[in-house]
């Protein structure tokens, strides 16, 4: 019996060892509470909403509504309220996504955080990812899953899953809309959506295209993203809804500067950038599907996808790879009454596969020099996981659930014919349980355990200007929370506290600005924090019947440490800052009229930029106001201002070794965006 049968015995037989076994069993049909009246695929948003509540866990839901009439070019436009959520900008959409300190020191794209769009997976088989083919003004909610709260998924990193839900005909605020939108630095985006249903068909299409010359020198961009989706309805009980989308992506890099730099010029573009040409073009296409099928016992949901990209990457060499990703993931779910006792079983498997052409050559101011690295990349995994929720008490459950994995990661070098590969396999089991003493009111505890996996950017490091294949170990976690959230007469709160014990972390360190930084394993670290956000009815009715006043803060404690390192001994790992404070206060008019919101970001000390704690960021705080009104029925318009005071401080960083060691790069902080005034208007048809 091979590795792979054993570990999936056993996450069968965790993720259902919560179910006594109290004689017969009584499978009813399921009924989902959750679906739109007219589409089995697009639960309605709410529904989506008590879905993710019901987990015993820090799960956070973002209703598109929040940044319907806002402007939202970024994921940090999106989550910037999500406690727990670390969101920075670099340039463009280039992005720092971390959770609980996934990715803590990777100065570049994406890792340890699964992206979803619409349940199917944004990031490439090996892992990584990018942000692109996420375009705010076509999301209609998000979903944040930490760590193995993201099991039914199929995902078990330390930072968990972001699901980003498109909207569909049923699910849409309004049927059709138009958006323009512009502002300072050049930046101008038109964006639109219509939908319709009829019949048994319905389809949404939704599209944009964003310019920006960039605050700092060469750091123009041009973003088009194309979404769109057709459902049909067969019969009562099985519906089938296919999704497609398109992407390109023209992005100047103006790289990273010294913290001198960063703070003084900090719209100058690094020397490298400039006389390297340095960009990052993208051409994607996606293609998925999902069918859902009602049956007497259960719901089995089927999704599939294939994506393609294209990226051309001119930076210390010129990185051109055309890749292609495809998967499958069914899953059943089934409720249940057990000797009076209710539940909820799933279970699922995802086989999640790409290969990809990597070709690099010399940088020559943007083009193709000689050849110095062809290889291909090839990335299988092979995932079951099971989760089951019995309610023991009307106000009490327990979940119990398991994920059996086997990730295969191989590399063939065409120049040299060598070959190279790792296997890792691996069983993460979830225990939690929920309080819920009143129906708006939850308290929740659980104990997870994760499992990263290095990508090919970790793997493959460069050494001599050629890539050199690094056998590194998979991260391993666990990670216990406990928190609470609930909503009581217009007053909110969100508090969660963690603490993951991880061994192998996969850090990076810079050795070239230009360079993709090198990566290796810690020994024994702690990631541990504290998150937390409510809200605050300050006044009902102060100006008007019906308008409100409202105090919202978000607070973000990361205490991630080395555990009795040989180098840095109990020292703080490099990459986040300590404390992430966001408050915003709100007056909103009666019926959506309007709104104003002053917005304060406060970060009181700054990251540090290297492992030895010899130099950090500086501390900041940004001021910041939104604003919009209703002139018309069917016509909303707004405005965005961002940096009032133009405060100078560093947006994000990389990471390195040792700032005082001799001949070190410190040339790895990311300016952020000095004063700044965006407007647009919304238009429903």
């Amino acid at each position: 019996m091979s590795t792979l049968s054993r570990v999936t015995r056993r996450a069968l037989l965790l993720a259902v060892i919560a179910v006594p076994a109290f004689g017969q069993v009584t499978l009813p049909d399921l009924v989902i509470t959750g679906q739109a009246p007219g589409s089995l695929t697009a639960p309605s948003v709410s529904e989506q909403r008590e879905a993710l509540e019901r987990s015993p866990a820090a799960t956070h839901f973002v209703d598109g509504e929040a940044f319907a009439n806002r402007y939202a070019f970024t994921l940090r436009d999106m989550l910037a309220d999500t406690p727990g959520v670390f969101v920075q900008s670099r340039y463009g959409q280039e992005l720092r996504l971390s959770i609980r300190g996934s990715g803590i020191a990777r100065g570049f794209h994406l890792r340890g955080v699964e992206v979803l769009q619409d349940g199917v997976p944004v990031n490439l088989a090996d892992g990584s990812g990018d942000f692109y083919q996420i375009d705010p003004s076509a999301v209609r909610a998000a979903a944040v899953y930490p760590g193995g709260n993201a099991l039914t998924f199929g995902s078990s990193t330390l930072g968990g899953a972001i699901n980003f839900i498109t909207p569909t005909a049923h699910t849409v605020t309004e049927a059709n809309s138009l958006r323009i939108e512009g502002g300072t630095y050049g930046t101008w985006r038109l964006s639109g959506q219509v939908s319709a249903a009829f019949g048994e068909w319905d389809a949404l299409a939704a599209g944009s295209v964003t310019h920006s010359d960039g605050w700092r020198q060469h750091s123009r961009s041009q973003y088009e993203q194309f979404n769109a989706n057709l459902g049909y309805r067969l019969n009562d009980r099985v519906e089938t809804r296919f999704y497609a989308g398109a992407y390109i992506v023209r992005q100047q890099l103006p790289g990273s500067l010294t913290l001198a730099d960063a703070l003084n010029r900090p719209q100058a573009a690094a020397a490298a950038a400039l006389s390297g040409n340095q960009a990052r073009n993208v051409w994607a296409e996606r293609f998925a599907n999902r069918t859902t099928i009602r049956l007497d016992a259960g719901q089995v949901d089927v999704d599939s996808w294939i994506t393609h990209k294209q990226l051309y990457h001119p930076i210390f060499q010129a990185i051109d790879q055309d890749g292609l990703t495809w998967g499958i993931a069914p899953r059943w779910t089934q409720r249940y009454e057990i000797a009076g006792l209710q539940g909820e079983l799933v279970l699922g498997g995802r086989y999640f596969a790409g290969t990809n052409d990597a070709l690099q050559y010399v940088n020559l101011r943007g083009s193709r020099g000689a050849l110095t690295a062809n290889g291909v990349q090839r990335a299988q995994n092979y995932e079951v996981f099971a989760e089951n929720r019995l309610w023991l008490l009307p106000g009490l459950a327990l979940v119990t659930g398991a994920k059996a994995l086997r990730n295969e990661r191989d590399y063939e070098n065409r120049l040299t014919g060598q070959r190279f590969g790792r296997a890792y396999e691996g069983l993460n089991p979830k225990l939690g349980i929920l309080w819920q003493p009143r129906p708006q009111v939850q308290v929740f505890a659980n104990i997870t355990r994760s499992q990263d996996v290095p990508d090919f950017s970790d793997q493959l490091q460069t050494v001599n200007n050629r890539p050199f294949w690094v056998p590194l170990q998979a991260q391993r976690a666990w990670t216990v929370e406990a928190g609470t959230r609930g909503r009581y007469e217009g007053h909110g709160w969100d508090l969660t506290l963690f603490r993951s014990t991880i061994r192998d972390q996969l850090l990076q360190f810079t050795v070239d600005p230009s360079i993709p930084a090198s990566t290796f394993n810690a020994g024994a670290t702690v990631n541990q924090g504290v998150e937390f956000a409510g809200h605050l009815d300050l006044a009902r009715g102060a100006l008007a019947a019906g308008d409100r006043l409202t105090l919202r803060q978000s607070w973000t404690w990361n205490d991630f440490r080395f555990r009795g390192d040989r180098q840095y001994g109990s020292n703080r790992i490099a990459g986040l800052p300590p404390h992430v404070l966001r408050t915003t206060l709100t007056y909103a008019a009666p019926e959506g009229r309007g709104f104003v919101a002053p917005v304060l970001d406060w970060v009181p000390e700054g990251a540090w930029a290297d492992y030895a704690n010899t130099l950090r960021a500086n501390r900041y705080f940004k001021l910041g106001l939104e604003a919009g009104a209703r002139v018309a029925p069917n016509l909303f318009v707004f405005l965005d201002m961002r940096n009032l005071t133009n405060k100078r401080f560093v947006s994000d960083l990389g990471t390195i070794q040792n700032a005082q060691a001799a001949g070190a790069n410190t040339a790895v902080f990311y300016p952020g965006e000095g004063r700044s005034l965006y407007m647009g208007a919304r238009m429903s048809f």
